[in-house]
């Protein structure tokens, strides 16, 4: 079975994964990939109200073969409710 890695930046940040994981095909990897984004995104959030963040997708030779992006933009509509 192929094994992919998965390098996370925060915009903050960058972990380049050395272990990586074993999975069916890229297919496989570019869901994982799309999975990892919101749960990274849920963990910075204290740290900012505009984050961008990537996941690329690496075979086994070192190649980047994917690439997610979530862009995450937070912002009070009424600055008086901040206050609340």
């Amino acid at each position: 079975m192929p094994r992919f890695f998965f390098d996370i930046d925060d915009g903050e940040s960058c972990e380049t994964d050395g272990r990586g994981s074993e999975l069916l095909n890229a297919q496989a990897a570019r869901n994982a990939a799309i999975a990892i984004l919101p749960d990274v995104a849920r963990e910075e959030l204290p740290d900012g109200d505009r984050r961008i963040f990537m996941c690329k997708v690496r075979d086994e030779n070192g190649n980047v073969i994917f690439i997610a992006t979530l862009s995450l933009v937070a912002e009070w509509i009424n600055r008086g409710a901040s206050a609340k």
